[in-house]
């Protein structure tokens, strides 16, 4: 029979598995963390975790309280020393690319690491509740992750494809110039099709790609949105290709960047945002429609 204080330790351990499908194991809750991403310090403060952050890394300026968390660098140019010298008891890191090397380096330095790399809309709700889980803040986390599931149900129920309604042909610009794109299994892709859209380039092998004008032309999208501010200067950027749909009708758009590209909570504020310009582009098609 184990004593009262065995079983108190055995009840306080606390494990989770992370984006990358490693269990994260903590025999206590955090209380010093550190963020290596700016859409890791938002789902941390949505956690109701973001008075646990000891350090953040670069342009973690959401929510406004980030802005005083001190800096560590970024996952390219990070001071391992000085993470270190934070005693940080967990790390939540964007699981991709050189990230990689960098999870095995601090591992390697007795730090325990979440991986944080959502794909879908049930990813962003699921890590709230699961780093809620490992700061001692299930309450907040399970509150916020009900909250963000709700109203991604909304967004699927008003957006949803009528019987008669064909998808509107969407481009996503990523990036100008080389001009890129993603595919079907890119987050933006997935938001695309929950408001009705189909991405035009969903076949490319690779998640994000650069393509040739001539394949957009081919493609001839009935809509092409990007990241920014101003949708004006983006129709200018356009000019030069006025045979394609989108450019005749003037259906391009621009989405705040940081909901677009930041995997957290906001990207319910990106697809709202895209929802309503493709059922705009859809109504240009039926005059009729209210």
């Amino acid at each position: 029979m184990l004593s009262a204080g065995l079983m108190q330790n055995v009840y306080a351990d606390i494990s989770v598995l992370d984006d990358a499908q490693r269990t994260v194991r903590l025999d206590k809750p955090a209380k010093r963390i550190i963020s290596l991403a700016p859409h890791v310090t938002e789902m941390i403060f949505a956690a109701g975790a973001g008075h646990l952050l000891v350090g953040a890394s670069e342009y973690s300026d959401y929510p406004e309280q980030a802005k005083k968390i001190a800096s560590v660098g970024n996952i390219f140019a990070l001071d391992l020393e000085r993470v270190l010298a934070l005693k940080p008891d967990l790390i939540v890191i964007w699981g991709s690319g050189n990230a990689k090397q960098l999870a095995k380096k601090l591992r390697d330095n007795k730090v325990t690491v979440f991986e944080s790399e959502p794909r879908n809309f049930e990813d962003i709700a699921s890590s709230l509740e699961r780093i809620a889980m490992l700061s001692g803040t299930e309450t907040v986390g399970k509150n916020n992750a009900k909250q963000f599931r709700q109203r991604l149900q909304e967004l699927t129920e008003t957006y949803r494809l009528k019987d008669s309604e064909k998808p509107i042909k969407v481009f996503h610009q990523m990036i100008k110039s080389p001009l890129m794109t993603v595919n079907r299994e890119h987050f933006i892709s997935k938001m695309i099709s929950l408001c009705g859209g189909n991405n035009v380039f969903g076949d490319l092998k690779d998640i994000s790609a650069t393509i040739t004008t001539e394949a957009l032309l081919l493609a001839n999208p009935e809509m092409i949105f990007s990241s920014g501010k101003d949708n004006g200067k983006l129709l200018q950027d356009w000019t030069q290709f006025p045979n394609l749909r989108a450019v005749k009708k003037q259906n391009i758009y621009s989405i705040n960047g940081d909901w677009l590209h930041r995997a957290g909570p906001r990207v319910l504020d990106a697809t709202e945002q895209l929802c309503k310009d493709i059922s705009d582009v859809r109504k240009k098609h039926d005059p009729a429609k209210p």
